[in-house]
């Protein structure tokens, strides 16, 4: 085992070199975020869309837009309005009167990465409309079906649920999201470098590719070859279970804070989110801390709070936290 860990590790310090190429890329843009950076290429080698709030003016937008212009691959970006279709997104069936038949135009979801900026603004069926293009990679407009081409990628951001003018996601299209990043404030030093870098009219900082999109398919290969020990996996069950039965796990006041758990897709996402998340960091092999270190991103979406855990200000990241914390690791 330890040969074929030692084979693994040689092919990530291979292939891997990109990476530093897209975090030095981001770098000249984005101040800080590291966090942010680190789960937006979790997501791309893990082939798991991603949904990233917070208030505006977090450079959510301009992050997603710097690592699409770093991958030499097509990028759309569609703004979410109230006003928006579903057609406006995957496209439509247009009559020619000529022939008298009807001709498929094929909308802006037709791309590699696709940044869904201020999905919450527009309603449940136009946000429903990426559903299949998120889970099946294909369109299906009038009786055909469209392969999507790889790798496809859906990065949205929203801002906090509470603001005016929001309507909130539908449950199966945000289970179908592998993490949900929050973003925060910058610390002061932060700040200071985003004005001393940012305060000027017209100020834009262009990037140019630097990992082409084979790269990105050939280095998702190795990550699928990243071990992980029997123990972690049970370790990744024991920890969605018990968002499930809190009680089994000695967690019995949890109960009553949760309406649901995660669902066998948290399962999935956790193994190949730790194992994407264990190759950014330059090993073949996943660890406990790996595990951790991600296992709010792909859960917080998907542990639904009850009233009483909001009555008492509690939110699913306390949850979540407090489960890491009582969960035995092996």
């Amino acid at each position: 085992m330890d040969k074929n860990i030692d084979a693994i590790n040689k092919k990530i310090q291979a292939e891997s070199a990109f990476v530093k190429k897209i975090i030095d890329g981001m770098e000249k843009v984005i101040v800080g975020q590291k966090y942010m950076v680190e789960r937006l290429l979790v997501g791309l080698l893990a082939n798991g869309h991603i949904l990233i709030e917070s208030v505006p003016g977090l450079a959510k937008t301009m992050s997603v837009s710097t690592l699409s212009g770093l991958i030499n691959t097509k990028f759309q970006r569609l703004q979410f309005t109230p006003d928006l279709l579903p057609a406006d997104i995957i496209g439509t069936l247009v009559y020619n009167p000529k022939d008298s038949t009807f001709i498929t135009k094929k909308g802006p979801i037709f791309a590699n990465l696709i940044l869904a900026d201020e999905i919450n603004r527009a309603p449940a069926k136009v946000q429903s409309a990426l559903l299949e293009a998120m889970q099946e990679r294909q369109i299906t407009i009038g009786e055909e079906t469209f392969k999507l081409d790889s790798p496809f990628l859906v990065l949205a951001t929203q801002n906090p649920i509470e603001q005016e003018g929001t309507y909130n996601l539908p449950e199966a299209q945000v289970d179908r999201f592998m993490l949900k990043v929050h973003i925060t404030y910058p610390d002061k030093d932060e700040e200071l470098q985003i004005l001393k870098r940012m305060a000027e009219t017209n100020k834009r900082i262009e990037v140019e590719p630097v990992v082409e999109a084979s790269e990105i398919l050939k280095a998702r290969e190795i990550v699928n070859e990243v071990y992980i020990d029997e123990k972690l996996q049970k370790y990744i069950v024991d920890i969605v279970f018990a968002t499930r039965t809190p009680q089994d796990y000695g967690l019995k006041e949890l109960a009553s804070l949760m309406r649901y758990g995660a669902s066998p897709r948290a399962s999935i996402a956790l193994t190949v989110a730790s194992k994407a998340y264990a190759f950014i960091q330059g090993r073949g092999y996943v660890t406990p801390q790996d595990i951790k270190n991600i296992a709010i991103d792909v859960l917080r979406h998907r542990v639904l709070v009850s009233y009483e855990a909001e009555a008492q200000g509690k939110t699913s990241d306390d949850i979540v936290k407090r489960l890491l914390d009582e969960v035995k690791v092996p």
